[in-house]
């Protein structure tokens, strides 16, 4: 039956929501009839795929629609077209089958489907004898969804593609279509309005910004040899191992001759053996997704299953994932399911309505940054995240997420006044939307990827964040401890003579440390927007700032909980990071700086061999208060303790004062052998010490402080003459 000229004329300008009933290859009653539009063409004979001449079309307008009758059965079939003496192929999209089964339109309609992005985006494919590219896109109130790219001038009315009404999904096979092509989405809302040019939620590459359309990838070419390193994470409980994360900005650790980002190669060169030797276990980065605005950071991404272009190819990031592992290094990655820009090409109002956001402000708008947040509460927006989570450690074998601002995603009033925000059926603040989503992601992360563990950036007193789903808790494997940024940076910046006064500064932190399983973060948040870099925190003139940060390094590796530290601190960076410069590595050439490199290194070898500095770091029986109340002298002291491994004495001097001797009381009898002097010549110290250890008896020992330093004394066993005072 012939359609409706009424039809044509609307697919042909693109206001036809099913272009496969009337483009391709159809049975009727006299066989087979083909339609196709190839414009700019004068002829159209169908073939076969395998070169079977099948008939000659008819031209129907200038527009270059052809029809009529073709031999055999309905089947994909190519063009033969022609003009003015030149002749071109042209595969007909709309002769193929869909590509997505029953079995997707049930797992995405439940938001069940652990592996969306197999299905969803832009993927490299063989389909029905042909070769070519299936694309896929969620958005179930469009009018039209087209793909459009360099191969149809950007055309919408060209490759419109085929609705399943069943999901909102829109497919379409396109033949003879390969890797590296840039694509976006055309898309016609249900008012008619044509949006923006949309680029690919689910695309695994990008254009380099400030370009933004999606790249069609090939199949993932890497090949792994990390196998070892995963099966090992897989067989241990990160609570009990040493964990000590560098924390990165890729684009600003270092940078080439020219000032341009390094590639993933050159990053491994570099990075990966420095943070060997620095006796680091893992490199946190922070967001690598695309992003269009380089000072957010990575943090206001567009693009979430890509890896930014600004570091070269994506396979490049799979070589560095894989160069570390092979290296001992696991890899972590900030994630960012709090909220997304509203850039035009993005998700902001994807298919002309509020699709993966709220459209209520109150409820989809972040006031921090501008920003949109996700509808946690619709299966479909809490499938495409929690895929993405699982996305980065199938495909890219990561160790870890990070996940950012977890409290903005847990307080439907966070950072709001009053009417600025919703209350919850129960009339409460608490988003549980977004607390159904967060379990869900872990549950998947954990079920699905053994080894493979998830950090909450929360800042406030959430109860459980680290608790087990089963148990009411969120189910992260860890939390940031920003409560200990706070309060030990505050301290550390009070002069000497008034650190009597906040003793509690410091104290009061072990009261909740085994409430969660912590990692203590000295981040990137801590050296920006004018808060100067962490020398510059420490309180006093030139000496003290390098002996006051090198006695609070020391104390931190001794307390107990895991370990973060932003790329530069290392070596005291004396200027605020900023993204758009490398840091300043010069500083390496000073014996002050690279002391406090080489206190950090030994920090962190001392960390991972000894037991009792790691092994119990999120249960409070590895921990014991030795001198809890000796504010006068601002001197503090603690035990660090495993079964069947030495214990470890942690011992701080907060003021610029020796004291010689200071009675420590020690649970053990015999040597304590000094393991750690933060004020040794090696860091820039001043050398005082205690001659390589001291001897208890009577359950305690006399001990050298020295000024504004942290010692660390590991119980030997061994018996020596004891020093008296």
């Amino acid at each position: 039956m012939k359609p409706p000229i009424a039809a044509l004329k609307a697919l042909l300008e693109g206001r036809h929501d099913d272009p496969f009933s009337l483009f391709g290859v159809h049975a009727g009653p006299k066989g087979s009839f083909a339609r196709v539009w190839l414009p700019g063409s004068d002829v159209a004979t169908a073939f076969a795929l395998d070169g079977t001449e099948l008939g000659a079309l008819k031209r129907l307008d200038d527009e270059g629609l052809f029809e009529g009758p073709i031999k055999g059965k309905p089947q994909p079939v190519k063009y033969r077209a022609g003009a003015a003496g030149v002749e071109w192929w042209v595969t007909d999209p709309y002769s193929f089958g869909p590509v997505l089964g029953p079995i997707d339109d049930v797992l995405m309609g439940e938001g069940t489907h652990f592996r969306l992005y197999d299905k969803l985006g832009a993927h490299v494919i063989s389909h029905e004898g042909a070769e070519g590219v299936h694309f896929a896109i969620w958005a179930p109130n469009a009018k039209r969804v087209s793909v459009v790219g360099d191969w149809n001038d950007w055309d919408g009315r060209r490759h419109p593609m085929r609705k399943r009404a069943d999901t909102g999904v829109w497919e379409i096979f396109l033949p003879d279509l390969g890797a590296g092509r840039a694509y976006k989405y055309e898309i016609v809302g249900a008012d008619g309005i044509v949006q923006p040019l949309k680029a690919d939620p689910f695309a695994f590459a990008s254009e380099l910004r400030p370009a933004t359309a999606s790249l069609t990838t090939g199949a993932p070419q890497h090949e792994w040899g990390d196998a070892d390193h995963r099966a090992a994470w897989a067989k241990v409980d990160p609570r009990r191992v040493p964990i000590s994360i560098y924390e990165v900005h890729a684009g600003s650790w270092q940078r080439d001759d020219s000032g341009w980002f390094l590639t993933w190669d050159a990053l491994a060169d570099r990075l990966i053996p420095y943070v060997v030797e620095m006796g680091f276990t893992h490199i946190e980065f922070l967001p690598i997704s695309e992003h269009p605005y380089d000072p957010s950071w990575g943090y206001q991404t567009t693009g979430l299953y890509a890896p930014s272009a600004r570091f070269g190819d994506v396979e490049g990031f799979a070589r560095f994932v894989d160069g570390a592992h092979r290296a001992g290094l696991g890899v972590l990655l900030d994630w960012v399911p709090a909220h997304f820009p509203t850039d035009a090409h993005g998700l902001a109002r994807f298919d002309g309505t509020a699709l993966y956001e709220h459209d209520d402000p109150r409820l989809g708008y972040h006031p921090d940054w501008n920003t949109a947040i996700y509808n946690f509460g619709r299966r479909e927006v809490s499938s495409f995240l929690v895929n993405n989570a699982l996305f980065w450690a199938e495909r890219y074998h990561i160790d870890g997420l990070r996940v950012d601002a977890v409290a903005s995603m847990l307080y439907r009033d966070y950072s709001r006044k009053a009417g600025e925000w919703i209350p919850n059926k129960e009339g409460g603040r608490e988003n549980w939307e977004a607390v159904d989503f967060l379990r869900k992601t872990n549950i998947a992360v954990y079920g699905e990827h053994p080894g493979v563990f998830t950090v909450a950036e929360e800042s406030t007193a959430w109860p459980g964040v680290t608790n087990p789903v089963h148990e009411d808790g969120l189910g992260f494997g860890f939390k940031w401890n920003m409560g200990f940024m706070h309060d030990t940076l505050k301290y550390m910046a009070r002069e000497s003579v008034h650190r009597r006064h906040h003793h509690d500064d410091i104290t009061f932190g072990l009261m909740y440390a085994f409430t969660e399983n912590f990692v203590l973060p000295l981040s990137h948040d801590e050296v920006v927007h004018g808060k100067g870099s962490l020398l510059t925190k420490m309180s006093g003139d030139d000496w003290q700032q390098f002996a006051n940060l090198r006695a609070y390094y020391a104390m931190m590796w001794g307390y107990p909980g895991k370990k973060l530290l932003f790329m530069g601190q290392e070596f005291a960076q004396r200027r605020e990071w900023s993204e758009e410069r490398a840091l300043d590595w010069n500083l390496q050439h000073s014996a002050a700086h690279e002391g406090v490199r080489k206190l950090v290194r030994d920090l962190n070898r001392l960390y991972r061999a000894k037991p009792a500095l790691h092994a119990r770091d999120c249960e409070a029986e590895g921990f014991e208060w030795l001198v809890v109340d000796d504010a006068e002298n601002s001197v503090f002291a603690w035990l660090r303790k495993a079964p069947d491994a030495r214990p470890v004495a942690v011992i701080c001097n907060m003021t610029p004062i020796a004291r010689a001797p200071y009675r420590v009381p020690l649970p053990h009898d015999g040597r304590w052998r000094e393991v750690i002097n933060s004020d040794a010549h090696d860091y820039w110290g001043s050398g005082l010490g205690n001659l390589g250890g001291v001897d208890a008896k009577d359950g305690a020992a006399w001990v050298t402080l020295p000024p504004l330093a942290t010692l660390m004394l590991e119980w030997s066993g061994a018996h020596s003459d004891v020093r008296s005072p």
